[in-house]
């Protein structure tokens, strides 16, 4: 039986991870701190017999007894909400983390799958995204605790390949959303519905015609998974190459939960991209890999689940 090790576990995506790889019959060890995931998230899991869950701060120490045949590295917060208030834990994660974790792989002669970001290509002057694009990142500016310390981590995971021998790969993740986001983590998504939901405003940064390409998240795992099966070392984009604006994407979400909320123009963070959209090439030649599941369906599941949740929260708060 292959055994996984996944950092970050307890995190949406991480969440999502476990319970793919466990569905696939690995035995999974989901390592995570919990500043921004949730053991809610793997609840359903716990019952699993080939699923544990550790709290573990990787930037402290890792150790995992018996073999490991393959580790995810995606412990890292993840949303600028996040990240701009844990700016030195999300700096810490991506550089000690990432030694730790390249460590653990070297120690155990198993593939590591580093998650990296479409961060690293900055506020682009390229578009679409290729993975040959070096990128156009502010280090210096409140988003660079994200995005270098993502660019650091790819630099890592390549000495360690290069030096060591460990077997790696890169992945670059764009926009992904679904079940399991928290509602106040801050990104576009989780944001729009729950102002729809809640019939508050819909708040797009600027005039709203910055873009973003989303991706449901179980096509980013299926992609995911494709990759930690290759050979490849990546760095490889995995995203929904459908671009739309920000405004256009509060638009359908305020049409899909039959919200009446208004749309309000609030003021645009530093360093917000202005574009974003993956030229996934690479992951259609090499993994036979592309996105299935269409904007509306995805947001529809998403926008049930949190429709779920909100009623769960309402009936919790009964005397």
């Amino acid at each position: 039986m292959t055994r996984s090790v996944v950092t970050g576990g307890a995190g949406f995506l991480g969440s999502h991870l476990c319970e793919q790889l466990l569905a696939d019959g690995h035995e999974v060890v989901a390592l995570d701190n919990f500043i921004t995931g949730s053991p809610a998230n793997v609840e359903h899991l716990l019952e699993h017999e080939g699923f544990r869950l550790i709290r573990c701060d990787i930037t402290e120490y890792v150790h995992v007894p018996g073999p490991v045949d393959q580790i995810l590295h995606f412990a890292s917060p993840a949303s600028p909400i996040d990240y701009l208030l844990l700016p030195i834990e999300t700096m810490k994660v991506g550089s000690i983390g990432t030694l730790h974790a390249l460590g653990l792989a070297k120690e155990k002669g198993a593939r590591l799958l580093l998650a990296s970001t479409s961060e690293t290509y900055g506020d682009p002057q390229v578009h679409p995204q290729p993975e040959t694009y070096w990128g156009h990142v502010n280090p210096v500016g409140p988003r660079g605790v994200y995005d270098e310390a993502k660019r650091f981590a790819e630099a890592l995971t390549m000495a360690y390949r290069r030096t060591h021998g460990v077997d790696t790969a890169i992945v670059r993740i764009f926009n992904c959303f679904g079940p399991r986001m928290r509602p106040d983590d801050g990104r576009a998504i989780p944001t729009f519905i729950r102002q729809a939901l809640m019939g508050e405003p819909i708040t797009v940064a600027g005039d709203g015609s910055q873009t973003r390409s989303v991706c449901y998240v179980d096509d980013l795992v299926a992609g995911l998974l494709l990759l930690l099966r290759s050979d490849l070392p990546g760095p490889v984009n995995i995203g929904n190459p459908h671009e739309l604006s920000i405004l256009a994407l509060a638009e359908q979400i305020r049409a899909l939960t039959g919200s009446s909320s208004e749309i309000a123009f609030i003021a645009r963070p530093t360093d917000d991209p202005t574009v974003r959209q993956p030229d996934i090439t690479l992951a259609r030649d090499e993994l036979g890999w592309e996105p299935k599941v269409e904007l509306d369906e995805g947001l529809r599941r998403t926008i049930e689940w949190f429709r779920t949740q909100t009623s769960q929260a309402r009936l919790g708060e009964r005397p």
